[in-house]
């Protein structure tokens, strides 16, 4: 038998660890665990469960038993002493599956938390990315550029990422985190204590629509952060900066219209983290003057192919340069690693983050708790199906090499250089210096917002 105790225990362990932290904290989690409560996670568990059992894409589970990973969750759940500890149980099981797309999404709390600095692992190494003006972490000193060595006593690695960035943003969201870092500017060993901007979520009533409510407001949200940022450079170079697959086709269409007139293209994938595969094909099928086969979808019933047919009114067939990082996930490997098979382009940068399964998501919703005031909405990303690409390999796990390895140093992150765009630039014959790339894309944070929901 398989427990999940066996599997990623690394981070089996992180994803309990800090439910204990948040259960002596105030997010918005009752802090003892109720009969009720604790049957509504057992409930959680079982309709999760039964989800993954009808679909997911592998019915032999990668060889790990399920039904007892499952009775040794619902175990677990019997000791938990908070609804915290007994929700994280529902999401450590899940992780014996050791796949990127699925994952346990708990009820939606009653506060919503904003660190006020980003993080990301750089080759092997991790680094402060981004720093909010007037946080915390502000106060406190952190800087583009400080490496990160531990995060609550953990080592945040490569393969940990992932895996850390949803059990602090998604599962157990923390008041506090405990950093240890390296500072940029005097190579000295810190530790600290950062505070997060915790904010009451505001109510929307479920009788003033709420579907459409939360449908628009996360639309706003995917379309300012997913709009395309554009430079260029006379007719010689353009570049395109856009952190996911989020366009409408007529959008694509326009900004490879306006890549036509250039002699070469940059596409800046770092940081995207994928979204539409129908734009996925948009793309590519602007890029290829033929059909080109992006993967066969493997599924638990069949095996399809997945084609971008070539948009043969609007194909850019200049010199293609693709920058990709440790941030770059699902369509943005995609779409690197077919420019690399189809040997359209040069892909610069880091290695790939290797999550591309395709998912859905199975939402529920049950009756009264303690944590809120009517019910619990929950649910889970669950892969239906596996990508796999025409060389006869899946990027899962493994992610997209680039053809050139090119990685900013701690001291280009504190100094916003970007050696990398100033290499891909290179590349299509203009000149354009670190300082001056690094300041091209302005990293940009998302807009506050906080909603919850109730009867």
């Amino acid at each position: 038998m398989i427990r999940k105790r066996d599997v990623c225990s690394v981070l089996g362990q992180f994803f309990l660890q800090v439910a204990v932290v948040a259960s002596m904290g105030t997010m918005g989690w009752p802090q003892n665990l109720s009969r009720i409560d604790r049957e509504r996670a057992q409930e959680m568990l079982k309709i999760i469960a039964a989800d993954v059992r009808q679909n997911y894409y592998d019915s032999k589970f990668h060889g790990v038993d399920w039904e007892a990973t499952v009775r040794a969750a619902d175990a677990e759940i019997a000791r938990a002493t908070t609804l915290e500890r007994a929700t994280s149980e529902v999401a450590a099981a899940l992780e014996t599956l050791n796949d990127s797309h699925t994952i346990f999404m708990p009820p939606r709390y009653a506060v919503q938390v904003e660190y006020g600095w980003q993080f990301q692992t750089v080759g092997d190494r991790c680094f402060v990315t981004m720093v909010k003006p007037g946080s915390d972490a502000e106060a406190k000193g952190l800087k583009p550029g400080d490496e990160v060595v531990t995060i609550d006593g953990f080592a945040p690695t490569r393969g940990t990422m992932s895996r850390m960035h949803y059990a602090l943003n998604v599962l157990s969201p923390q008041s506090v985190l405990q950093v240890g870092l390296v500072d940029s500017a005097s190579k000295k060993f810190h530790n600290m204590d950062v505070k997060a901007t915790v904010k009451r979520a505001e109510k929307i009533s479920v009788n003033v629509d709420l579907a459409r409510m939360r449908q628009r407001l996360d639309a706003e949200e995917r379309r300012d952060l997913a709009h395309p940022r554009v430079e260029e450079m006379d007719d010689a170079l353009m570049i395109v900066k856009f952190p996911s697959f989020f366009q409408a086709e007529s959008e694509v269409e326009g900004l490879l219209d306006k890549a036509r007139s250039h002699k070469a293209l940059i596409v800046d994938l770092r940081g995207n983290g994928g979204g539409s595969e129908a734009v996925l094909r948009y793309w590519l099928g602007g890029l290829f003057h033929s059909d080109v086969k992006i993967a066969d979808r493997v599924s638990r019933k069949k095996t399809e192919p997945v084609l971008a047919k070539s948009n043969r009114h609007h194909v850019f067939d200049g010199k293609l340069i693709v920058l990709v990082d440790s941030g770059s996930a699902s369509a943005a490997e995609l779409f690197a690693r077919v420019v690399q098979i189809g040997k359209r382009g040069t892909v610069l940068g880091d290695r790939t983050s290797g999550m591309t399964m395709e998912a859905k998501f199975f939402p529920h919703r049950i009756g009264t708790t303690a944590f809120q005031n009517n019910f619990l909405v929950f649910g889970a990303q669950i892969t239906c199906a596996e990508l796999v690409m025409t060389d006869g390999k899946s990027l899962e796990h493994v992610g997209v090499t680039p053809d050139e390895m090119l990685l900013p140093s701690g001291a280009d992150l504190a100094a916003n250089r970007d050696p990398v765009l100033t290499r891909a630039a290179e590349l299509a014959g203009v000149q354009l210096d670190p300082e001056k790339a690094g300041k091209l894309f302005p990293r940009q944070w998302a807009k506050d917002r906080a909603y919850m929901l109730e009867e």
